[in-house]
């Protein structure tokens, strides 16, 4: 593996109690062509397939999978605030895109795959530092060419809504 720390890259370690995580410069990723979508997700919640990398920056992990639906749970971090102290954008549409996204890949045959064509998501409140969220997504329509889906975050502990979310993807053969 190259140094890339010159290039302001850091290379994510895991503990030795952690799921893999992928490596973004190998092609281990965790959709495997060789596997359908669904199992392919079974094999990352079990640990014998890498997360994307972007779920250990974020500081989320998916929990369970089921054909068109995912659930993955977190909680945002300190390192996630914007310019203000509140709770990132980006973070809460990097947790529904990979809600929305696990949802309709769940569906995937192999070969196939999908990736995100449009991502529209509405925050309703901030979730602070710390509070453990857990996000849905539920594939409601999955053709030859394109998947719609919709996910939301809520508390795990309050169960309030904290944003919603609503995608179409390009499925990829």
């Amino acid at each position: 593996m190259p140094d890339l720390s010159e290039r302001g890259i850091v290379q994510v370690q895991n503990a030795p109690d952690e799921r893999p995580v992928m490596n973004p410069l190998d092609h281990n990723t965790p959709m495997k062509p060789a596997l359908s979508g669904l199992d392919s997700l079974r094999a990352v919640i079990a640990g014998d397939s890498p997360s994307p990398t972007i779920w250990a920056v974020m500081n989320f992990t998916m929990t369970h999978v089921e054909p068109g639906s995912v659930t993955l749970e977190g909680s945002p971090q300190e390192e996630h605030g914007n310019l203000i102290g509140m709770t990132h954008g980006g973070w809460y549409a990097t947790l529904l895109d990979s809600a929305v996204g696990g949802a309709v890949n769940s569906t995937m045959d192999k070969g196939q795959k999908a990736v995100t064509l449009e991502l529209k998501i509405n925050i309703m409140r901030p979730i602070p530092v710390g509070v453990p969220v857990r996000a849905i997504g539920v594939a409601d329509h999955v053709g030859r060419s394109t998947g719609v889906a919709r996910a939301e975050i809520r508390g795990i502990e309050d169960g309030k809504l904290y944003a919603n979310a609503s995608t179409t993807m390009m499925v990829l053969t």
